[in-house]
Order: C-alpha cells, then structure tokens, then sequence
C-alpha cells in the first residue's frame, strides 16, 4: 500500500511558472520566425503595447487608484501596485532625472527570465522587452506618452534588470473627425 502525501501547491506560482515557460516558448517561436534580433524586439514590444492598452481598464477597476497628479506618483503606482499585482514584485524606482521627467525601475528578479540563458548569437534580444510595450501602451491609455527602453538585463550579464521610462508629453483626448 502506497503513502500518498498532499502538498499544499500555491496556485499562483503554478500558473506563474507556466506563465514564464509559456512566455518562453514564444520568444523561441519568434526567433525562428524573424531574422534578426532588432525584429522580435519590436514584435514583443508590440504585443506588450497591446497587452498594456488592455491591461489599464483591468488594472483601474481592481486597483482603485485615482487619477495620479504627475509623473513621480504614476511611478510609485506603476511600482507599487502595478507589478506587484501582475507579476508578483515591487521594482525600485531610482534615478530620477532632474526634471523629473525619466526615471528607472530597477528588477532584482524578472519572473520572466526564470528558466532562461539567451542562445548563442542573440545578444542584441531583449527578452522581456514585453515588458516595455505593456507600459508605453497602459499610459497611453492614461494620456501619457511614454519611451521605455532597457539599460541592463540580467540575462546579459547584468546584477539586475533596469527598465528606463521617459515622459514625453500629455496626450489629449481626442474625438474621432465627424464627432464633435
């Protein structure tokens, strides 16, 4: 007669586990898919823009936070409760320019790159340059026009990962031509 043990299986690492393989199948298909590594970063960070520009009405009706007054308050929420609720961590914001318009979020573990060694040849690859267009696209949703960029990746070499956020202008709402 066989022992059977129960173990307690917290389901949100499961399914975060299997979001980062499955993540990691994709960027393998993109590879084969692309020529070149400046290709499948744009294709992840448009599929990241178009995560981000669905993202932001999930992420105002569970969150509850208001309308953030400048672009010091729209970091620590994308810091505090943005990645803390998608992805499980709380970047550190540093490195504010002097005018107060770019800023970094530093990443001591990226869930993404777990179970990941860039191939050989691939060192221009930004892996998780999702990560990228799932912000530009969210503010954008919010009237802000954001560059976003990496400057270190851990996967190359790097202590931690640190993503780059520019403000470059409000946007205006705009009404579609015949409408207003």
């Amino acid at each position: 007669m066989s022992r059977q043990t129960t173990r307690a299986v917290d389901p949100r690492k499961v399914s975060g586990e299997l979001f980062t393989l499955t993540y990691g199948s994709l960027v393998a298909q993109l590879l084969k898919d692309y020529e070149n590594d400046d290709e499948v970063n744009k294709q992840l960070d448009k599929m990241g823009y178009n995560i981000g520009v669905r993202l932001i009405e999930d992420f105002l009706a569970r969150s509850n936070v208001g309308r953030c007054q400048d672009f010091r308050e729209t970091a620590d929420v994308i810091a505090k409760v943005g990645f803390k609720m998608y992805l499980g961590l709380t970047p550190v914001v540093a490195n504010w320019s002097p005018a107060g318009d770019e800023f970094s979020l530093l990443i001591e573990n990226n869930p993404l790159i777990d179970f990941v060694e860039l191939p050989e040849g691939h060192s221009h690859l930004n892996f998780s340059n999702i990560l990228c267009g799932a912000l530009r696209g969210a503010l954008e949703m919010v009237q802000m026009d954001v560059a976003v960029w990496f400057v270190q990746d851990q996967l190359k070499g790097d202590n931690l990962t640190e993503l780059r956020l520019r403000f470059i202008k409000r946007l205006e709402d705009a009404v579609p031509a015949g409408e207003d």
